[in-house]
Protein backbone atom coordinates (compact mmCIF):
# COMPACT_ATOMS: atom_id res chain seq x y z
CA UNK A 1 0.00 0.00 0.00
CA UNK A 2 2.34 2.51 -1.15
CA UNK A 3 0.01 5.65 -1.84
CA UNK A 4 -2.66 5.35 0.46
CA UNK A 5 -4.29 9.63 -0.43
CA UNK A 6 -4.29 8.04 -4.27
CA UNK A 7 -5.95 4.92 -3.41
CA UNK A 8 -8.81 6.93 -0.88
CA UNK A 9 -9.10 9.71 -3.54
CA UNK A 10 -9.55 7.39 -6.01
CA UNK A 11 -12.80 6.12 -4.51
CA UNK A 12 -14.04 9.65 -3.58
CA UNK A 13 -12.94 9.78 0.12
CA UNK A 14 -10.73 11.88 1.46
CA UNK A 15 -7.57 11.10 2.41
CA UNK A 16 -7.56 11.91 6.50
CA UNK A 17 -4.84 10.31 9.07
CA UNK A 18 -7.29 8.03 10.47
CA UNK A 19 -8.56 6.25 7.29
CA UNK A 20 -4.84 5.53 6.15
CA UNK A 21 -4.32 4.25 9.59
CA UNK A 22 -6.82 1.81 9.19
CA UNK A 23 -6.11 0.52 6.13
CA UNK A 24 -2.59 0.67 7.07
CA UNK A 25 -3.72 -1.71 10.15
CA UNK A 26 -5.88 -4.17 8.25
CA UNK A 27 -2.88 -4.52 5.29
CA UNK A 28 -0.52 -5.66 8.45
CA UNK A 29 -3.20 -7.33 10.32
CA UNK A 30 -6.57 -9.22 8.14
CA UNK A 31 -9.59 -10.92 10.11
CA UNK A 32 -9.57 -8.81 13.02
CA UNK A 33 -11.86 -7.21 15.03
CA UNK A 34 -12.62 -3.58 15.44
CA UNK A 35 -11.22 -3.32 18.83
CA UNK A 36 -8.24 -5.15 17.20
CA UNK A 37 -8.19 -2.26 14.11
CA UNK A 38 -8.13 0.45 17.27
CA UNK A 39 -5.15 -1.37 18.66
CA UNK A 40 -3.47 -1.71 15.93
CA UNK A 41 -4.14 1.96 14.82
CA UNK A 42 -3.48 3.10 18.34
CA UNK A 43 0.13 1.60 18.59
CA UNK A 44 0.54 4.18 15.17
CA UNK A 45 -0.64 6.53 17.82
CA UNK A 46 3.13 7.05 18.68
CA UNK A 47 6.50 7.57 16.80
CA UNK A 48 6.41 9.24 13.07
CA UNK A 49 3.16 9.33 10.86
CA UNK A 50 1.26 9.56 14.12
CA UNK A 51 -2.75 9.75 14.04
CA UNK A 52 -4.26 11.13 17.20
CA UNK A 53 -7.11 8.95 19.21
CA UNK A 54 -9.58 7.65 17.60
CA UNK A 55 -13.13 7.20 19.59
CA UNK A 56 -15.24 4.07 19.32
CA UNK A 57 -17.54 5.89 17.02
CA UNK A 58 -15.04 7.15 14.60
CA UNK A 59 -13.29 3.91 14.46
CA UNK A 60 -17.01 2.50 12.87
CA UNK A 61 -17.07 5.58 10.73
CA UNK A 62 -14.11 5.01 9.01
CA UNK A 63 -14.49 1.27 8.80
CA UNK A 64 -18.43 2.21 6.76
CA UNK A 65 -16.86 4.53 4.84
CA UNK A 66 -14.24 2.04 3.51
CA UNK A 67 -16.17 -0.53 3.56
CA UNK A 68 -19.02 1.52 1.25
CA UNK A 69 -16.37 2.29 -0.92
CA UNK A 70 -15.52 -1.29 -1.51
CA UNK A 71 -11.79 -1.24 0.31
CA UNK A 72 -13.03 -3.21 3.26
CA UNK A 73 -15.04 -6.56 3.19
CA UNK A 74 -16.64 -7.37 6.82
CA UNK A 75 -17.53 -10.63 7.43
CA UNK A 76 -19.67 -11.94 10.06
CA UNK A 77 -19.05 -15.48 11.13
CA UNK A 78 -21.97 -16.79 13.47
CA UNK A 79 -20.88 -16.79 17.12
CA UNK A 80 -18.04 -14.29 16.62
CA UNK A 81 -17.54 -10.76 16.34
CA UNK A 82 -17.24 -8.79 12.67
CA UNK A 83 -14.57 -9.19 11.37
CA UNK A 84 -12.37 -6.81 9.08
CA UNK A 85 -9.85 -7.04 6.11
CA UNK A 86 -8.86 -5.10 2.76
CA UNK A 87 -10.86 -6.30 0.19
CA UNK A 88 -9.26 -7.67 -2.85
CA UNK A 89 -11.82 -7.98 -4.99
CA UNK A 90 -11.38 -11.76 -5.51
CA UNK A 91 -14.69 -13.60 -3.89
CA UNK A 92 -12.58 -15.09 -1.66
CA UNK A 93 -13.82 -17.13 1.09
CA UNK A 94 -13.05 -18.49 4.79
CA UNK A 95 -12.36 -21.07 6.79
CA UNK A 96 -12.77 -20.61 10.75
CA UNK A 97 -10.96 -22.72 13.57
CA UNK A 98 -13.90 -23.86 16.08
CA UNK A 99 -10.93 -24.34 18.16
CA UNK A 100 -8.46 -20.92 18.32
CA UNK A 101 -10.64 -18.94 16.23
CA UNK A 102 -8.09 -18.70 13.92
CA UNK A 103 -9.60 -17.36 9.94
CA UNK A 104 -8.01 -18.32 6.74
CA UNK A 105 -8.43 -17.44 3.45
CA UNK A 106 -10.12 -19.90 0.90
CA UNK A 107 -9.59 -18.92 -2.91
CA UNK A 108 -12.45 -19.25 -5.09
CA UNK A 109 -12.17 -21.63 -7.75
CA UNK A 110 -9.13 -20.50 -9.87
CA UNK A 111 -10.67 -19.09 -13.58
CA UNK A 112 -14.19 -18.80 -12.05
CA UNK A 113 -16.45 -18.19 -9.54
CA UNK A 114 -19.07 -21.83 -9.56
CA UNK A 115 -20.39 -20.13 -6.17
CA UNK A 116 -22.04 -17.40 -8.01
CA UNK A 117 -23.86 -19.90 -10.11
CA UNK A 118 -26.45 -20.97 -7.21
CA UNK A 119 -29.38 -23.00 -8.75
CA UNK A 120 -32.86 -21.47 -7.88
CA UNK A 121 -32.58 -18.04 -7.12
CA UNK A 122 -35.80 -17.05 -8.72
CA UNK A 123 -34.26 -14.60 -11.31
CA UNK A 124 -31.91 -13.06 -8.07
CA UNK A 125 -28.22 -12.07 -9.96
CA UNK A 126 -25.23 -12.85 -7.55
CA UNK A 127 -22.43 -10.69 -7.68
CA UNK A 128 -20.97 -12.12 -4.85
CA UNK A 129 -20.70 -15.22 -2.74
CA UNK A 130 -19.62 -15.14 0.94
CA UNK A 131 -18.98 -19.34 2.24
CA UNK A 132 -17.28 -20.19 5.97
CA UNK A 133 -15.87 -23.68 6.36
CA UNK A 134 -15.82 -24.41 10.06
CA UNK A 135 -13.77 -27.01 11.48
CA UNK A 136 -10.06 -26.88 13.10
CA UNK A 137 -6.77 -25.55 11.87
CA UNK A 138 -3.87 -27.60 11.22
CA UNK A 139 -2.04 -26.84 14.43
CA UNK A 140 -5.78 -27.56 16.95
CA UNK A 141 -5.44 -30.59 14.88
CA UNK A 142 -2.35 -31.77 15.47
CA UNK A 143 -3.11 -30.66 19.17
CA UNK A 144 -5.66 -32.67 19.42
CA UNK A 145 -8.08 -29.77 20.65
Amino acid sequence: MSDLTALLRSKGLRSTPHRRAVLHALAENPHVTAVEVAAAVGEQASGPGAVSELSRQGLYNVLEDLRRVGLVRSIEPAGSATLFELQHGDNHHHAVCRSCGAVQDVPCSVGSAPCLDAPGTGGFVADEAEVVWWGRCAACAAAGR
